[in-house]
């Protein structure tokens, strides 16, 4: 297991969508939201993601597929 930190940036038509919740249902990802700022027309929060690395990588590209920006805040993996 590995915990990646990340920031999703959302445009504005993916605000209301449940990007973070399908996130952990659809894959084998633990969520940690470690800060967020949403407003009607811009948002982004800031994860910590645990899993697998290679379903962390399947999640990412899975919400990268849908619009949303994805940023590492720390380029290496923590083992955990």
């Amino acid at each position: 297991m590995v915990k990646r930190q990340v920031i999703f940036t959302f445009p504005e038509e993916q605000l209301k969508d449940p990007i973070v919740y399908n996130l952990s249902h659809q894959f084998q990802i633990l969520t940690n939201i470690r800060r967020a700022d949403i407003t009607e027309d811009r948002g982004w929060v800031t994860l910590e993601l645990e899993g697998e690395a290679e379903e962390i990588e399947r999640g990412i590209a899975w919400v990268t597929s849908r619009g949303v920006r994805v940023d590492p805040i720390i380029e290496e993996d923590i083992k955990s």
